[in-house]
C-alpha cells in the first residue's frame, strides 16, 4: 500500500518530533513549511525532508499532501488548518488547538462539513502510567471519584536568559503556560473524569520576568460528575521537576510516583502492572514515543481500519472542549479568581474512551 504523504508545518517541534513520529507511523513526509526561508531550507535538510515552502497552499498543491499537521504558534493554527481543510487535508493540530472557544467551534464545524480526519495533539493520552491510571478509574478501582490534585514544578523557562521562542511569552500569538501545559492537563481531566463545570483560578508569572504572558496557573474545579479537584503548574520553578498526580474515590485512591501506577484500598497498597496494549514503542526522548501512537492512531483513522484502539483519540471536538474551559479560567483570572462555570459540552461526544473507560 502506498504511504499516505504529509506536509509538516513548523520548524522546532515540528521538524524535532512531528516528523520522525509521522515516518514511524508510515506516513511520507514530503514537506515542511516555515516563514524563514534560510531556517526553512536547513532545518528541512536536517530533517531530510526533500522540499520546503512558505506558503501551505502551494505544499499541498506541488506535493499532493493527504494530511497537514500544524506546530506553529497558536495565533496561526485557524488559518493554517482552515486552508488545509480548503483543500481537502486531514489535520492534525497542536495545542492549545485555538485561541478562544469561538475560533475553535469554528474549526470544528469546518472540519465536520469537509468531512476530514481530525486530531490534537494530545499525545500524553498514550504515556502508560496516564493511560493505566485512567483504566484504573474507568474499572471501578476506586470506586466514585471524589477528588483529584495534580501539581507540577517544571524549570522550563524559570531563567530569563533561556532560548525559547518568543511567542511562548506573547499572550497576542496564544503564547502562556495555561495553553502550553495547562491544557494537556486539562484533556487529561477530561478523559478520566468527564466535563468541567466550573473553575476558579489566577493566572501567575513565578520566574523573573516583568512584562508577558503567564508561566504558571493555578485553579480549583469542579466536574459535571460532582468530582472536585485542584490543578496547579509553574514552568518558571528553579530546581528538579516535581509533580503529585492523585486521585481520591469511595473505595480507594489511585496515583502515579515516579513514572508508576499504585493503588491503595483497604487491602492495602499495590503496583499496577502496565498491560501490553499500554507498552510505548522505543524511542528517544519522553515526547516520540507518545507522539508515534498518536500519529499511528491518525493513519488508522485515515485509512478507515479497525475501530478505537485503547485510549480515545482526542479530535477537533475535544480542543474545543478544553478551550471552553480555558476561555473560563481566563475569566476566573481577570475576576480576581472569582467563580466561573465553564459553557457546557452540549453537541461534544464523551471525554471517556473505549467501553465507558477513560483512556
Amino acid at each position: 500500500m502506498e504511504k499516505p504523504t504529509a506536509i509538516v508545518v513548523g520548524t522546532g517541534f515540528g521538524r524535532r518530533v512531528h516528523v520522525p513520529a509521522l515516518r514511524a507511523a508510515g506516513f511520507a513526509v514530503a514537506a515542511l513549511v516555515g516563514t524563514r526561508p534560510e531556517r526553512l531550507e536547513r532545518k528541512a535538510a536536517e530533517a531530510g525532508v526533500p522540499a520546503f515552502f512558505t506558503d501551505l497552499g502551494a505544499a499541498i498543491e506541488r506535493t499532493g499532501a493527504h494530511l497537514v499537521t500544524i506546530a506553529a504558534p497558536p495565533a496561526s493554527h485557524a488559518p493554517l488548518a482552515f486552508a488545509a481543510m480548503a483543500r481537502g487535508c486531514h489535520v492534525l493540530c497542536e495545542k492549545p488547538f485555538a485561541m478562544d472557544a469561538a475560533e475553535g467551534a469554528a474549526l470544528l464545524d469546518a472540519a465536520e462539513r469537509a468531512g476530514i480526519v481530525h486530531m490534537i495533539a494530545h499525545e500524553f493520552r498514550w504515556l502508560p502510567e496516564r493511560a493505566l491510571l485512567g483504566r484504573a478509574i474507568a474499572e471501578g478501582l476506586i470506586g466514585t471519584p471524589r477528588f483529584l490534585a495534580m501539581d507540577q514544578f517544571i524549570p522550563f523557562c524559570a531563567d530569563p536568559g533561556a532560548r525559547l521562542p518568543g511567542w511562548w511569552f506573547d499572550t497576542a500569538s496564544g503564547g502562556g503556560w495555561l495553553g502550553a501545559g495547562g491544557s494537556h492537563l486539562i484533556d487529561q481531566v477530561r478523559t478520566w473524569l468527564g466535563e468541567f463545570e466550573s473553575v476558579s483560578a489566577r493566572l501567575l508569572t513565578v520566574s523573573d520576568r516583568e512584562h508577558g504572558a503567564n508561566d504558571s496557573y493555578s485553579l480549583r474545579f469542579r466536574l459535571a460528575s460532582g468530582a472536585e479537584g485542584s490543578m496547579q503548574q509553574s514552568a518558571g520553578a528553579w530546581g528538579a521537576p516535581a509533580s503529585l498526580l492523585r486521585c481520591a474515590g469511595t473505595r480507594g485512591t489511585v496515583w502515579i510516583e515516579s513514572g508508576k501506577v499504585l493503588l491503595a484500598d483497604r487491602t492495602g497498597t499495590r503496583e499496577l502492572p502496565v498491560p501490553d496494549d499500554l507498552v510505548l514503542p522505543a524511542a528517544p526522548g519522553f515526547e516520540l514515543a507518545p507522539f508515534i501512537r498518536l500519529c499511528e492512531a491518525l493513519r488508522a483513522r485515515i485509512e478507515g481500519a479497525g475501530g478505537e484502539g485503547p485510549v480515545a483519540i482526542p479530535t477537533f471536538r475535544d480542543g474545543l472542549a478544553a478551550m471552553r474551559v480555558m476561555d473560563a479560567v481566563r475569566a476566573a483570572s481577570a475576576a480576581g479568581g472569582a467563580l466561573r462555570p465553564v459553557e457546557p459540552a452540549s453537541g461534544l461526544e464523551p471525554a471517556s474512551g473505549p467501553g465507558g473507560g477513560a483512556a
